[in-house]
């Protein structure tokens, strides 16, 4: 498959995030052109900071596959991640990231500089990206209009 059909799997569990009301992130992981795990965020109704799709979906993969370390995978996420997340994928050691869309307030691959090239680490991990920007966001701004149109409906009632 090539990275926008993956990024179309990562896109179906954003969808899913989106049906339940959660911001429409989400994950696929993959190692030996196979799915090992999808995910999306849950943050919300966890009320867990580190419910991030990419986070998510490291998880799974690693109890998966019994192992910390995803050096040979490829992480599709449909947005830019963030400083966070950045972290475990350097930590895992993933080697490629490929991502949907850019996130101007906190992505830090594109968006405000390239944390994997403004520091030396010791392992090197290939990005791709954005390559889905535009539906990718078209359903981003669906969901905070709604949310914001929500919010403004409980005040005035």
């Amino acid at each position: 498959m090539s990275d926008l059909e993956y990024m179309e799997l990562a896109f179906a569990e954003a969808k899913k995030a989106y049906k339940k009301r959660e911001v429409p992130v989400g994950a696929i992981l993959v190692l030996d052109d196979k799915v090992i795990a999808k995910a999306y965020n849950k943050r919300e109704k966890s009320n867990n900071p580190l419910g991030h799709a990419e986070i998510n979906v490291i998880v799974k993969a690693s109890k998966k596959l019994k192992n910390k370390i995803l050096e040979d995978a490829t992480l599709y996420v449909t947005l830019e991640p963030c400083l966070m997340c950045a972290g475990l994928i350097l930590q895992t050691r993933i080697q490629k990231i490929v991502y949907g869309a850019k996130e101007p307030k906190f992505g830090v691959l594109n968006s405000l500089g390239n944390v994997y090239l403004d520091y030396n680490f010791n392992h090197k991990v290939d990005i791709v990206g954005p390559i889905m920007e535009e539906k990718v966001s078209e359903l981003m701004k669906k969901f905070f209009k709604e949310l914001r149109d929500q919010k403004k409906q409980t005040l005035e009632n």
